[in-house]
């Protein structure tokens, strides 16, 4: 954050409310700065001033925000929308500036990184870093070694070249099921696809370094097979973790930040 900024949005970005609404505390004279009564809004604090809001003192926020959300499918990754409910509905800061780093289509749950650094977006995205992005996904058809050798080889998915290598786990076949579906136990979030029983179908988990349109899609449709549900689980050194549930959002842990920072080096 810079030296010195306007007291209303060191409120705001506080938590304590929006602009407007903070603005209104200090109209009451409820804001105090070392101990003078403040109504001004454009006055200037820095971080050694002490900021107080109805006896409570208010701490400078950080500069930087950083928020895991577990994406639900339904909702679109975008600051905003006029048609669909946005990925930033769920984000519990009102602080402006935040932002969805990279993007999930509108059916694909899962890990969404949302911050307002931007520098770090940047590496995350950047072509040239190539960033590891694990999926586990649901598809048709019975997926073969031959369909993970393809996928090493870099597949065509109609564009001027074909993708990078990825890598390809199987985690099951199934030509038929039999009774209620089994998820395996790396995933034990409850998939929300119905199957039909004569069709047969794998779960697979997906890493790539590209973040092509619909690239995950595109791929499994070049080997001939369509996705049914899908998830992100990884986004370079950050997990999705077990215990957040779907639309839920929290901020990072210091180790994650951690992890991302020494990534991005």
């Amino acid at each position: 954050m810079a030296k010195t900024v306007r007291l209303d949005k060191f409120l705001a970005d506080a938590g304590a409310g929006t602009r407007s609404e903070v603005k209104k505390f200090m109209q009451k004279g409820q804001v105090q700065v070392n101990g003078v009564t403040v109504k001004r809004p454009e006055q200037k604090v820095q971080p050694q001033d002490e900021v107080v809001l109805a006896g409570d003192i208010v701490c400078m926020a950080p500069e930087f925000e950083y928020y895991i959300l577990h994406k639900p499918a339904g909702c679109v990754t975008a600051t905003e929308d006029t048609r669909d409910k946005t990925v930033m509905e769920y984000v519990p800061s009102s602080r402006k500036g935040l932002f969805p780093v990279g993007r999930l289509d509108k059916d694909t749950e899962g890990l969404l990184l949302i911050t307002n650094d931007g520098a770090l977006a940047h590496e995350l995205l950047s072509p040239v870093k190539h960033v590891e992005k694990t999926y586990y996904a649901v598809v048709s058809g019975i997926v073969t070694q031959e369909d993970v050798c393809a996928m090493e080889e870099g597949v065509d998915i109609g564009e001027e070249k074909r993708t990078l290598p990825a890598r390809m786990e199987i985690i099951c076949a199934v030509e038929n099921i039999s009774g209620e579906k089994n998820i395996p136990p790396q995933e034990q979030v409850d998939v929300p696809v119905r199957l039909d029983e004569a069709v047969p179908y794998s779960e697979i988990y997906l890493t790539i370094c590209e973040g092509k349109f619909h690239q995950v899609k595109r791929m499994m449709e070049a080997v001939g097979k369509k996705v049914l549900y899908l998830r992100r689980i990884s986004m370079g050194p950050l997990q999705l973790p077990k215990d957040l549930q779907r639309g839920c959002c929290r901020l990072l842990t210091k180790e994650e930040i951690a992890a991302l920072k020494a990534h991005e080096k």
